[in-house]
């Protein structure tokens, strides 16, 4: 766990682990996150806004990004799809996920 950051504080710290960073934009997964987009995803903030992505199609599936800010989460997701989709076995199941490379 030294390798992971965690978004918020509190119990909030503990359902949302953060697992990259770059360019302003915060990537993280929810612990057990399986049911209301029945879809792996992973979660993006950026000053405030909110959006959730599709890891198998890159897809925004709620909320918004600005749209650079959007272009960027989706080519890393692109380019980190097997990693995003092992922490998202991780995540659901209550595990901790592994810190994944920003994009640089």
């Amino acid at each position: 766990m030294d390798d992971l950051f965690f978004a918020g504080v509190g119990m909030e710290s503990l359902i949302m682990p953060v697992i990259s960073m770059f360019y302003g934009i915060v990537i993280y997964l929810y612990f057990f996150d399986d049911e209301r987009h029945k879809t792996p995803h992973i979660h993006a903030k950026y000053q405030g806004q909110d959006a959730s992505f599709s890891i198998v199609d890159c897809m925004l599936l709620a909320g918004k990004l600005p749209l650079p800010k959007m272009r960027l989460v989706q080519a890393w997701i692109e380019i980190h799809r097997e990693d995003l989709l092992a922490n998202w076995e991780l995540a659901v199941n209550g595990t901790t996920p592994f810190r994944i490379e920003p994009l640089k």
